[in-house]
């Protein structure tokens, strides 16, 4: 094989690879919204407005609690799936500069007409 030929099955490799880390990143990505809205749903609490003024306020206490508790849990899940897309966007990103190496070495070793 020729050089050029070496490179661009190189090139060929990096896509493939660019191609699965991005995939990687996107489902970081969308496991993060996911919790960020849990989060958000926490936050739409519905008044209870046909139990008596004291039970009433007695369920949104019990639910506040909860809901810290809750959001105290999805904190730390969001700060590991934090952790986890810059991660893969790392990834990502080396992968895409091979890409572009490796193409932009290709698109110099062709032939020029």
């Amino acid at each position: 094989m020729t050089k050029l030929a070496d490179i661009a099955r190189m090139a060929e490799l990096a896509q493939l690879v660019l191609d699965q880390r991005l995939g990687r990143l996107r489902g970081a990505a969308a496991e993060l919204e996911r919790s960020r809205q849990q989060i958000a749903a926490l936050d739409l609490s519905v008044a209870v407005t046909d139990l008596e003024p004291v039970t009433a306020e007695k369920v949104a206490l019990t639910y506040d609690r909860w809901a810290d508790q809750r959001r105290s849990e999805l904190n730390l899940v969001i700060a590991r799936q934090t952790v986890d897309w810059m991660a893969a966007r790392s990834e990502a990103q080396t992968a895409f500069g091979r890409v572009q190496a490796l193409q932009g070495l290709a698109s110099r070793l062709k032939p020029r007409r």
